[in-house]
């Protein structure tokens, strides 16, 4: 995400500061909520594993992946540390298990984004869209400053959710895939596992690299109705 905004270093870098920290901040938030929630729905459904790794918390620094941290943080695409899960220690089955772990990560971000969001819905703050430019004299005033780190909570756990349900692997939504499919068609479709990553690599590389930007195109109308409905405006 950065990546997109180091014209702003030299044009207004008090201003390229005060990004650095919101997607910082807000990072933290998105993925620290997401693995945690993992964590806790496996823990709940008879797997204990993440627990005993210490992973059923809310300190980010053990949910943080390095590699998956800096991609999210210069281009918005990356990952959080995998959760350990034993999939025959949960207690409704292992497809069915995994689908609802899966499907925790994605629905917390959610919840997360709706949360952080109250305060805009009850008009106590104004919708500061994490793409619109700020003038600097406006980073002087409170207001504005919270606006803008609400913005981007909102925007980069609606991200990680949108995000993780695409049905590829390693992805939380291949997961949820596998989980409601019929059997014989979920088992033909779990096959594309071992593949699954590199198809993932290859479609974000080939949408930021290229104009047609497949990806974000794909993205972008579905985190703009989450923004509506969660909001009252899109990104």
């Amino acid at each position: 995400m950065l990546l997109w905004n180091l014209d702003l270093l030299l044009r207004d870098p008090v201003f390229f500061l005060f990004l650095l920290g919101t997607i910082s901040l807000s990072l933290l938030v998105a993925i620290t909520f997401h693995e945690f929630s993992h964590a806790l729905m496996a823990d709940r459904l008879g797997d204990s594993t993440a627990k005993r790794l210490g992973r059923l918390s809310l300190n980010p620094l053990v949910h943080l992946d390095p590699m998956g941290t800096l991609m999210l943080f210069l281009v918005g695409f990356g990952w959080g540390k995998p959760v350990p899960i034993n999939s025959y220690s949960l207690r409704r089955g292992e497809r069915t298990g995994m689908a609802l772990v899966g499907l925790a990560g994605p629905l917390s971000n959610l919840i997360v984004a709706g949360a952080f969001a109250l305060p805009i819905r009850m008009g106590m703050l104004k919708w500061h869209s994490p793409f619109v430019y700020r003038q600097p004299f406006m980073l002087s005033e409170p207001t504005y400053i919270l606006a803008d780190l609400l913005g981007w909570i909102i925007f980069y756990n609606i991200l990680l959710a949108v995000f993780n349900l695409i049905p590829l692997p390693p992805l939380d939504g291949f997961r949820v895939a596998v989980g409601i499919l019929p059997r014989e068609l979920s088992y033909s479709f779990s096959k594309i596992e071992r593949y699954g990553p590199m198809i993932l690599i290859l479609v974000i590389a080939f949408s930021y690299f290229t104009n047609l930007d497949i990806l974000w195109r794909f993205l972008t109308p579905v985190m703009d109705f989450f923004s509506a409905l969660l909001v009252g405006r899109s990104f």
